[in-house]
């Protein structure tokens, strides 16, 4: 059944443009595919991974994560899984379990293969291809990557129709994001663009925008991922990669480091669909009233809880302190651009922050040329200054060093 989240978005949905052919609330439920590989695994291998300083300080209970982890390759007998996170936590196998669920492995894929051979003895190309999908499914979640990325080229030669295909390239990048294969999911994600341009349906077409929005934040292209997380708010189905709120997380998380003021007050401040959500996500709506509202020391705490949010996010958690960083200097900026002089002590208080921490950071940020301000030091003032050459400069040494960096996680 439709879960209560799912079962509010789509009354959501019902003001969506005319224009759309809109889908039929059991076509919704279906719109949302299996979670097959289960992300939230993935998760749970990367807060299993931090050390436990790390852990404490986020609040995370490794031993409790770790139960869960093991309770679920267990009872989904994930063999090949199993194998790899005792690896991982330098635990040893416990041998009966293993061959335990390598017999259930090997039981439930012999019962598929009966099934693709029977379907190609008695039944037409659309049951083998079905029957062959079962098997991807049945080896994605598993964790046996190599043995389903053959299955899914198998399969792959045998669709015709570019919805089926545009679903396998979906699993395909799935598979990707569980690996952390970013090789996979851009390829993956090129081939889906392609065939969405040959014709793929309303569900398909925003799929692909959450998928590769989703792709986008977790390379620190944030201004991509704010772009299709926005246009996909009222569309959402791809629960899949994660929940509604997550998801609506993420989508303020891009915006407010890409959008102008002018752009987030239409679609972040005053986004109808976003401020649905954010009466549930109280961090959230003072993260973005508080910069709006220029409460900057309200502004700092809460960017304080949301750097927490991005360390604990496998996705988000190695671009944390970029992410910080850029905050705060847009934060100092907005600041700024409202005076054309403010003495030192005074933007240390609107900050509820020391004045040496305030000098230090402003003079930091005017060096690199994040910030066009000068301190007069005896005078403790800071002068704004229109937006140089300098500021250009920065602004491009960022980009292109982002730009390299995206290009050095692909080929990674």
């Amino acid at each position: 059944g439709i879960n209560a989240e799912y079962g509010q978005h789509y009354f959501k949905q019902i003001n969506l443009s005319k224009t759309h052919a809109m889908p039929t609330l059991e076509g919704l439920e279906e719109a949302s595919l299996e979670k097959i590989p289960d992300l939230s695994i993935a998760q749970m291998r990367f807060e299993i991974s931090l050390s436990s300083t790390e852990a404490k300080e986020l609040g995370i209970d490794q031993a409790e994560v770790k139960r869960t982890l093991m309770d679920k390759i267990k009872t989904g007998y994930m063999a090949k899984l199993y194998k790899e996170v005792s690896a991982e936590l330098k635990m040893p196998l416990n041998n009966s379990v293993l061959e335990e669920m390598e017999q259930k492995n090997k039981e439930q894929l012999d019962k598929i293969d009966e099934e693709i051979a029977n379907a190609e003895k008695n039944e037409g190309e659309s049951e083998v291809r079905d029957a062959m999908v079962r098997k991807c499914e049945y080896l994605t979640s598993i964790g046996d990557k190599e043995a389903a990325l053959k299955m899914l080229k198998d399969t792959l030669d045998k669709t015709t129709t570019t919805g089926h295909k545009l679903d396998l390239h979906f699993h395909m990048i799935r598979l990707g994001l569980f690996c952390c294969d970013n090789k996979l999911i851009t390829v993956n994600l090129d081939k889906a663009k392609e065939l969405i341009e040959l014709g793929g349906d309303w569900d398909r077409r925003n799929r692909l925008k959450v998928y590769t929005g989703f792709y986008a934040m977790s390379i620190r292209n944030f201004k991509d991922a704010a772009t299709n997380f926005l246009d996909t708010v009222s569309t959402f189905t791809s629960y899949e990669l994660m929940t509604y709120h997550t998801f609506i997380k993420y989508t303020i998380v891009s915006a407010m480091l890409t959008l102008d003021r002018q752009e987030l007050t239409k679609k972040v401040v005053n986004g109808s669909d976003i401020n649905e959500v954010l009466h549930d996500l109280p961090l959230f709506r003072k993260y973005i009233d508080s910069l709006y509202n220029a409460q900057y020391a309200e502004f700092f705490v809460a960017l304080a809880e949301i750097e927490l949010f991005l360390k604990k996010d496998r996705m988000l958690a190695k671009h944390a302190s970029y992410y910080v960083r850029e905050m705060r200097v847009r934060s100092y900026s907005q600041l700024l651009e409202s005076y054309s002089n403010l003495t030192v002590n005074y933007m240390a208080n609107s900050f509820g922050v020391s004045e040496k921490f305030i000098d230090k950071e402003l003079s930091r940020f005017i060096a690199t040329g994040a910030l066009n301000a000068k301190i007069d030091k005896v005078g403790g003032i800071v002068q704004a200054n229109k937006p140089d050459k300098k500021n250009a400069q920065y602004q491009s040494v960022i980009k292109q060093g982002d730009i390299l960096l995206n290009r050095i996680q692909i080929t990674s």
